[in-house]
């Protein structure tokens, strides 16, 4: 009888080592979140900034007007052709 009392004496303490083990790794994952967090944040932040200077660029380039689209398109074809001969 002794020896089953012992037997589970020995089994709380091994769950109270895990209990402990647990809370540590767990505490530790918490951290590990937060900081990932922080830096998710921090990359969105940049990736917004980075997206109103591509902005701001976009809307400083004046569109190409019609005559010259059509200009374009014409070279772009001759070379096409020529470039098949």
């Amino acid at each position: 009888m002794i020896s089953d009392f012992q037997e589970l004496a020995d089994k709380i303490e091994q769950l109270a080592e895990l209990t402990h083990s647990l809370r540590r790794e767990n505490a530790q994952l918490r951290q590990a979140n937060a900081a990932l967090v922080a830096e998710n944040i921090s990359y969105q932040h940049r990736l917004g900034e980075a997206h109103q200077r591509v902005s701001a660029l976009l809307d400083k380039i004046a569109p190409p007007a019609p005559a010259e689209e059509a200009v374009a398109a014409d070279e772009a074809e001759q070379a096409v052709k020529e470039a098949a001969q």
